[in-house]
């Protein structure tokens, strides 16, 4: 967890504090680097993932007396019915959902050639599926807050034309079309929906499945920034797009990856 010499350098939301904060695949990655930074912002953080031992020890690390303990809530986002049980225990412990993030996703490669029907399916139940019904799940009870923030993480693979895993790049393209409908449905409603675009996140399993120190160094010719990208840097936008301070920002894919795209 971040020390806090290096918190009080980073933002603080007063209107983030109290307030009830549901995230998909916060167990492991930029989604559990999520949990502790809304933890620490005093929010009310439940999340959900597969990943029950990371997931478990990460709860059991955010302890502090003066801040409510993540919910840690095991779930196959695959499985719509789990997730919405989990969405509605998580109302049940800390209150209304006002902020929710959809972030679960998987990015193993497969190829064109390669592809079933049944495993083209597979992937958008991963990928694309769950933003739309945990979405479904949650905006009624924003409704009755008066406001929320949904904050969808997609990815620049589609955009820089990435051909190592089509099912992926083309359900992490949708997440821009469901952004969009939904902002413009629910925004009479004070409900702000964005995309959170991502570049390359040196996150534990892209450094061990994907990048090595030469896959690195081209990534960075590619951005304007020549530094690696870390899931504190997802974060920290996050965190602005679910604060009341991006309270007219909606309908917006912000991207975050050094200046790739």
């Amino acid at each position: 967890m971040m020390m806090q010499q290096d918190l009080n350098q980073k933002a603080q939301y007063p209107s983030l504090r109290g307030k009830v904060v549901f995230i998909t695949g916060g167990g492991t990655g930029i989604g559990a680097r999520m949990v502790e930074r809304f933890y620490l912002q005093g929010a009310k953080v439940a999340f959900v993932d597969i990943a029950r031992d990371a997931a478990e020890a990460l709860a059991q690390r955010c302890n502090s007396a003066d801040l409510t303990t993540p919910l840690f809530l095991p779930c196959d986002i695959r499985d719509i019915e789990a997730l919405q049980a989990c969405i509605s225990r998580a109302q049940q412990q800390f209150g209304l959902i006002s902020v929710l993030i959809n972030n679960a996703a998987d990015d193993t490669r497969h190829q064109v050639e390669e592809l079933s029907v049944e495993y083209w399916d597979e992937r958008f139940a991963v990928n694309l599926r769950h933003y739309f019904f945990a979405s479904q799940a949650v905006l009624p009870q924003m409704q009755q807050l008066g406001g929320g923030s949904i904050i969808n993480l997609g990815s620049i693979s589609w955009r820089i034309k990435q051909t190592c895993m089509p099912a992926y790049t083309t359900a992490k393209a949708a997440i821009e079309g469901l952004t969009r409908t939904l902002a413009g449905r629910y925004g009479a409603d004070q409900i702000r929906v964005n995309s959170l675009i991502p570049g390359w996140v040196m996150t534990e399993r892209q450094l061990a499945r994907w990048l090595d120190a030469d896959s690195v160094k081209e990534i960075h010719q590619h951005q304007a920034i020549k530094q690696s990208l870390q899931p504190d840097d997802i974060c920290d936008m996050a965190l602005f797009l679910a604060a009341d301070d991006s309270r007219m920002l909606t309908s917006q894919s912000v991207i975050v990856d050094g200046g790739w795209v």
